[in-house]
């Protein structure tokens, strides 16, 4: 089975860990630090999700959301009560983007940034919907 697992690049990835495991519930799993402190690499895992993050290292083109202005993708992370985990994300400093609210395709979705200006699409699944149903439901959203 292949795995796809975020790589996040963010400034201050110390800060980073900390406001993870505050802001969604994070247990870090490991850290590979410089002698000044700077993380070379680290993992953390959220709700058994895992993702790696680094420091910035801008000679190996390894660059943050913040240094480039803004992130080109969004994590998607379905966790099991939506509004309960991007309300404790916001008190730890997260961005509400888009509050919670249930979708076409059967989940309930929040839009969060994080201070490290990555995106996470947070869910929770409330029902299970078919291709065909979801692409009706669909059809009938864009008709207005």
């Amino acid at each position: 089975m292949t795995t796809a697992i975020p790589y996040l690049c963010v400034q201050d990835a110390a800060g980073a860990l900390d406001f993870y495991v505050r802001a969604f519930g994070a247990t870090e799993t490991m850290r590979l630090s410089e002698p000044d402190g700077k993380v070379g690499h680290a993992e953390i895992e959220i709700d058994g999700a895992r993702i790696m993050l680094s420091d910035e290292y801008p000679d190996y083109g390894v660059l943050s959301p913040k240094t480039l202005g803004g992130a080109g993708m969004s994590i998607h992370l379905n966790v099991n009560d939506v509004d309960a985990f991007a309300a404790r994300a916001v008190a730890a400093g997260a961005t509400l983007k888009k509050p919670a609210e249930d979708q076409f395709y059967g989940e309930r979705t929040a839009k969060l940034e994080d201070p490290f200006g990555h995106s996470w699409q947070v869910t929770t699944t409330i029902e299970e919907v078919s291709v065909e149903e979801m692409q009706r439901r669909y059809d009938a959203l864009m008709k207005g």
